[in-house]
């Protein structure tokens, strides 16, 4: 089967081709009115002809790009499958874009890119891409990477220090949470952070990783109040997989977060 890639090329330059030629029909289409303003006969029968000719060539150039797009609905959705990660690599490893693959999903960082062939389409991030391309979309992650992030690292704190002391108030008696200081399960911060119906799947495990990982590698590191946050490594007895949070940097180091903590703060 033809790649994607090549298939979005050869549609490109049927199209062009198309569009070169509804030119050429135009510009006779102009030659004939000229010809009739001023009644040269000569010049209106040959043009005319010519622009007979040039929509007989028009009529073949749109059924060429009509016809191009290789592929039935159901060999869409084949697109979106290995081949299609291999040639965003391959595209990525050209310009010099490090992607790393976790758990199905396309980190460049600070992008996350999730492929969705039933829509036959991607989400970067938090937004849905249908111009999907490989070498576009590789484009476009470089962009993103040049471009000021939008991300709120403040914000972002101060989110987490609610949720956290909201769970120390309210668990006392945990020994995890049992007062300033103590540590909490991270998976108990995500699990409050998207309480709400639709929340964690905007949101999901993915985004609050690579959101830890920013607030973690470029601060800031304390509250308004004067707090200051770290996230302790888990210790002790196995922790279930769900209770981890990992995320790939932009040099491809991992970065894996379990509990985090709070100390000190001016009241």
């Amino acid at each position: 089967m033809v790649s994607f890639e090549q298939a979005c090329s050869d549609t490109e330059r049927a199209a062009e081709a198309a569009r070169k030629s509804a030119g050429a029909v135009v510009s006779q289409a102009r030659a004939l009115a000229k010809a009739a303003q001023t009644g040269n006969v000569a010049s209106i029968k040959r043009c005319r002809e010519k622009l007979n000719e040039a929509l007989t060539a028009l009529r073949q150039e749109v059924s060429n790009a009509g016809s191009c797009w290789p592929f039935s609905d159901e060999e869409e959705q084949l697109l979106f499958g290995a081949q299609y990660t291999d040639a965003i690599k391959t595209f990525a490893d050209a310009k010099g874009l490090r992607i790393q693959e976790q758990d199905e999903l396309l980190i460049s960082y600070p992008s996350i890119v999730r492929i969705l062939p039933a829509e036959r389409a991607v989400r970067v991030d938090k937004k849905r891409v249908l111009t999907a391309r490989p070498s576009y979309l590789v484009d476009l992650l470089l962009a993103n990477q040049k471009k000021s992030s939008g991300f709120p690292p403040q914000r972002f704190l101060e989110s987490l220090y609610s949720v956290y002391t909201d769970i120390v108030d309210r668990s006392s008696s945990d020994p995890l949470a049992s007062g300033s200081g103590s540590v909490v399960p991270l998976a108990r911060i995500y699990k409050l952070m998207t309480a709400l119906p639709g929340a964690a799947r905007d949101y999901d495990r993915s985004d609050f990783a690579r959101d830890l990982y920013i607030l973690d590698s470029n601060g800031p590191h304390r509250t308004r109040n004067g707090a200051t946050v770290s996230f302790p490594s888990s210790t002790g007895t196995r922790r279930r997989s769900r209770d981890l949070f990992s995320f790939i940097g932009p040099e491809g180091d991992s970065a894996e977060y379990y509990g985090i903590r709070f100390s000190g703060s001016d009241g």
